[in-house]
């Protein structure tokens, strides 16, 4: 699993990147970042893989974790086999070429993954993050790929037992999958994502403090006035819904 809770990040005394996104994603879940370029969506990745440090808030994470960038390096030298040989092994898990060949790989599994086309460089990238067992950060990780190995990569990220955190710009349905939506919000206002919200819709939207609250799939998405944030938490959990994420 993996647990942002109240991340904030700015580089320097550059603007905020970030403030205040709180995030759970259970094993087994997939969570789609949304949101406009500029909004942070790979800033979180990159916090929740570890690879960025967040300058406020706190994050925890299993051991295990795979994360595919967008634009995969182009100066890994190791054959494409052993680069994936030599990460298992680091995971402590055995290799899984059919990983590789079920994204439909065509390159050849000996040759520098330096030297390898842009597709098949990022099926390499997508095998690698995929042998993780606890969190797999994906940013854009249909980009590059034909339909059939993009039909391929929504099942298995579908089926990982793994919490998945990505971005997809192009909209790719994965069964199950929640959204949380990033993005200026306006001062003083709080964005809760809230699931299992039911019948306690209409209550949780009528609410004071509440400016606006739409249905997304089972959950909602509520924006409430910073001043009344805790009493709407408290009457959602009490009336059976779960927060899935809460951002300033």
């Amino acid at each position: 699993m993996v647990r942002l809770d109240r991340i904030g990040k700015r580089y320097g005394r550059g603007p905020w990147v970030l403030r205040a996104l709180s995030l759970d994603v259970a094993p087994g879940e997939v969570v789609a970042l949304r949101g406009g370029n500029g909004c942070g969506k790979s800033t979180a990745l990159r916090i929740a893989a570890g690879i960025t440090a967040p300058t406020t808030g706190r994050v925890t994470r299993g051991a295990s974790v795979g994360y595919a960038p967008e634009r995969f390096p182009t100066d890994v030298r190791p054959p494409a086999r052993e680069y994936l040989r030599r990460l298992a092994a680091v995971r402590g898990v055995p290799l899984r070429w059919d990983l590789v060949e079920a994204l439909g790989f065509a390159g050849d599994p000996d040759a520098p993954v330096a030297t390898l086309s842009k597709g098949n460089a990022q099926k390499i990238a997508l095998a690698q993050a995929l042998h993780a067992t606890d969190l797999l950060v994906l940013d854009e990780p249909w980009s590059g790929l034909d339909a059939a190995a993009g039909a391929v990569l929504g099942e298995l990220v579908a089926s990982s037992a793994a919490a998945v955190v990505l971005t997809d710009h192009h909209g790719h349905d994965v069964p199950g999958m929640r959204e949380v939506f990033l993005g200026e919000v306006g001062d003083g206002v709080v964005v809760i994502e809230l699931d299992r919200v039911g019948e306690a819709f209409a209550l949780i939207s009528g609410m004071t403090g509440v400016s606006s609250a739409r249905p997304v799939g089972a959950g909602a998405r509520v924006e409430v006035r910073a001043g009344h944030s805790d009493g709407v938490l408290a009457e959602a959990l009490r009336l059976g819904c779960s927060v899935r994420s809460v951002r300033s």
